[in-house]
Order: structure tokens, then C-alpha cells, then sequence
């Protein structure tokens, strides 16, 4: 077995590495992290859109419960199943391409979403919007991975991903005002457009950077350069013991996420008798309150490892601390008072915060370069399984029950199998094989 890890630098790559480390100590990198997070905002707002326009949207095209479950769900077939493709892709072609060809598929797909009138409609414009972000997490890791320092890494992770948090977060804000005064078709079309605008910010920055670092320069691709591996390769990553407990993690934590994002407002309409406006503001603050505490684990898991802690424990320590206080989710469905729920939701979401970028980061820090797309992508394949069945099984256990309690049990349940996953199952370093037989755990 040939590791990736300790794999010297070849001399015909040496002098685009040099390139790539003064891009590291450039403030321009700085910039790109406001078009992470601007990226991811984006994305997550559009993803959102439709969990916030259901109340209006079902009650239109008459739909039931189960039925927008399906359409919820919808996204992440594709999503998930385009996760490890998405991620091979863009270690092989490089982020900037890779990223802008994903935002520019997914936003068409949501524009479309204002003149989709059929169920299939609607489920196919679903399908697509999956198929164009698939790329964002794998883009977003490779470039941190590319392009910041080892010690900055929890920060600018932290970072992006509370932009996918605000982008929950805003959609939901103007939604409440938005969707009763113009409709939910005109919403999708205006929200679509304007967002079209982040494309030349993100290709012009990238224009020069892609021409000067190893990942994206074609003339630094030789057999022997470290950049890109063969979808065999890819696939035999899934044989480890380290990558299946990445898998099976991240799947406990995106279940909860993806319940948060997909029926939040609707558990809190349905269930707890929230008016839209009301909706707007409740749906809306644990978001704004995940952010901040998000940018604060990021921040405080890179002091600690830059005071010379070891990264793998104090990531997976921030990992089980926050998936076991997102486990709050339990009482807050048994809660009687609305306003007990609403508290104890927060303080779950807080605890994904804790937990979120340090399983972006725990990765990067397993695995060399060359396969954080690929295994990101691993990763949050797993996690979009978890985006396909937390959608229909509320769904389907809300019309069961005729309440969201026993789902919300079952989503906490989840996060604690999540946490065993992240103890025991990672313990080595990732490593990449000569042939897909010979991976090993």
C-alpha cells in the first residue's frame, strides 16, 4: 500500500506548490471566504425555499402532508446520489470550474420552480436543484484545503457553513413577508435572478489562482503528481473503517439538520400553532443563534490545536460534545409549552453548531489533499441519506401519529448513534490504495 500521506512532493509540482503557499499567506484568500460563504448562503436559501412556501404552496396546489414530504425529499435523491461524483469531479477539473458550473445548474432549476405546476413538475425541478448543488460541500472543503493555513481551517469552515445557516435563516425572514403580499411563484423567480450575480464575482477571483495552484493547473498533472485519483480509487476509499464512521456520522448529523431545514416551520405551524409571522421570527432566530455559535467552535478548535493539541481529538471531542446536545431535540417534542419547544430546539441547533465544522475539518485534517473532494463528497453522501429519509419519515410518522413527537424522538436517537460512529469507528488516518482491493480499515 502506497500512502498518499507521506507521498513526496514531485519536482515538476514544486514550483505551482510554492505559488500555492504564497496564495496562502495572500489577504486575497480572505476574499474567497467571503464567496464561500456568500456561495453558501445562496445555496442553502434556494434549497430552503420550498420548506418555507409549503403552507401556501400546499394549500394551492392542494397538497398533502405526505405528498410535499416527497417533494422535500426529492432534492436529496439526487443530491445524495451525486455526492461522490461531485466531489471525484472537482479533484479532478479543479474548485473554481467545478462550483461555477453547479451554481449556474441549480439556479436555473430554482427559477423553474416558479412555473412548476404539477407534482412531477415540481419533483423533476427538485431532482435537478440536487443534481447542481451537490457540489458545493466537496468545492467548498477542497478549497479550504487548497488554500488556507492548517491552523485556519476551523475558522473559514466555520465560516462558510454559517453561511449556509443564514441562508435558512433569510429565506425564512423573507418569506414571511414576501410570500403573502406577491405569491410563492413570483418569489422563486425574483430570488433566482438576483442571485445569478455571485458567478463573475466567484470566476473573476478564481481566474488567476486556478492558473497557479497544483489542483487546478493541467500542466501539473502528470502520472506522478499528487492531484486527482481514478473513480476505482474513489470507490475503494469506502472499504475503510475511518471513512465508513465519516459516512455513518455524518449521516446521525445531517438527519437532524435536514429536519430542521425541511419541516421546522411547518412542526411549528402544525404543531405548535405558530402564525406565519411568527413563523418567520421563531424559524428564523435558532438559525441566526447556530451561526454565531458555529463561528465560535471554528474558532475555538483552531486555538486549541494551535496551542498544540492534537486536531483529530479535539475535532472529534467537539464532534460528541455537540451531537449530544443537539439530543435535546427528544424533549422538545415532549414539551408542552410552545415556547419550551421553541428554547430547546435552539439549544439543539446550538449543539449542530459545536459539531459542524469540526466534521467538515475532521476530515480535512484524515486526509491528504489530493482526496478531500472525494472523500467529502463521501461524506456528504452519507449525510444526504440522512436528507432523503428525515423529510418522509416525518412525514409519514406526522400522518401515522397526528404528531411530530415520535419523529422528533427518533431524530435525537439518531444524533446519539451519530456520536458512537464518531468515537469508534475513527481512529486512522485515510489512506488511498493501488487497486480497490487492497483498501483496508
Amino acid at each position: 500500500m502506497r500512502s498518499i500521506i507521506s507521498q513526496p512532493e514531485t519536482s515538476n509540482n514544486a514550483a505551482a506548490s510554492r505559488s500555492t503557499q504564497e496564495l496562502r499567506e495572500s489577504p486575497q484568500r480572505w476574499l474567497l471566504t467571503i464567496l464561500l460563504v456568500a456561495g453558501m448562503t445562496v445555496a442553502y436559501a434556494h434549497r430552503g425555499a420550498l420548506s418555507v412556501s409549503a403552507p401556501l404552496m400546499m394549500a394551492d396546489l392542494v397538497l398533502s402532508p405526505k405528498v410535499m414530504g416527497i417533494l422535500l425529499s426529492a432534492f436529496y435523491w439526487t443530491y445524495a446520489l451525486m455526492q461522490l461524483p461531485a466531489g471525484w469531479l472537482v479533484d479532478r477539473i479543479g474548485v473554481r470550474r467545478a462550483y461555477a458550473a453547479g451554481y449556474v445548474l441549480w439556479t436555473v432549476a430554482f427559477i423553474s420552480m416558479a412555473f412548476a405546476k404539477t407534482f412531477l413538475g415540481l419533483i423533476a425541478v427538485r431532482m435537478l436543484l440536487g443534481i447542481g448543488q451537490a457540489v458545493t460541500l466537496p468545492a467548498s472543503a477542497r478549497a479550504v484545503a487548497n488554500w488556507f493555513k492548517d491552523k485556519e481551517r476551523g475558522t473559514v469552515t466555520a465560516g462558510y457553513l454559517t453561511g449556509a445557516r443564514m441562508g435558512q435563516a433569510l429565506i425564512g425572514f423573507l418569506a414571511a413577508y414576501l410570500l403573502v403580499g406577491h405569491g410563492w411563484q413570483r418569489f422563486f423567480l425574483v430570488a433566482g435572478i438576483i442571485s445569478l450575480v455571485w458567478i463573475p464575482l466567484w470566476l473573476q477571483l478564481l481566474g488567476k489562482w486556478d492558473k497557479v495552484s497544483p489542483p487546478e493547473h493541467p500542466r501539473d498533472r502528470s502520472a506522478t503528481s499528487p492531484i486527482g485519483l481514478s473513480f476505482l480509487e474513489a470507490l475503494a476509499l469506502l472499504k475503510q473503517k475511518s471513512v465508513i464512521g465519516i459516512f455513518l456520522g455524518f449521516f446521525a448529523y445531517d438527519y437532524a439538520w435536514f429536519w430542521y431545514t425541511t419541516w421546522l416551520p411547518g412542526y411549528l405551524v402544525m404543531e405548535r400553532h405558530f402564525s406565519l409571522k411568527e413563523t418567520g421570527i421563531f424559524g428564523t432566530l435558532p438559525f441566526v443563534f447556530m451561526s454565531g455559535i458555529t463561528l465560535l467552535s471554528g474558532f475555538a478548535s483552531d486555538q486549541l490545536i494551535a496551542r498544540g493539541f492534537s486536531e483529530i481529538r479535539v475535532r472529534k471531542l467537539f464532534i460528541l460534545l455537540g451531537l449530544l446536545i443537539a439530543s435535546l431535540v427528544i424533549p422538545a417534542g415532549l414539551a408542552q409549552s410552545r415556547m419550551t419547544a421553541v428554547y430547546l430546539i435552539t439549544i439543539s441547533l446550538a449543539g449542530l453548531g459545536i459539531a459542524s465544522p469540526n466534521t467538515w475539518t475532521l476530515t480535512q485534517c484524515l486526509c491528504a489533499k489530493r482526496i478531500v473532494g472525494t472523500v467529502s463528497g463521501i461524506q456528504n453522501l452519507g449525510g444526504n441519506v440522512g436528507g432523503i429519509v428525515a423529510p418522509l419519515l416525518t412525514g409519514y410518522v406526522a400522518v401515522r401519529t397526528g404528531s411530530f413527537t415520535l419523529a422528533l424522538s427518533i431524530t435525537g436517537s439518531i444524533l446519539a448513534m451519530g456520536a458512537l460512529a464518531y468515537a469508534f469507528l475513527i481512529s486512522r488516518r485515510v489512506e488511498i490504495c493501488q487497486s480497490p482491493g487492497e483498501a483496508t480499515s
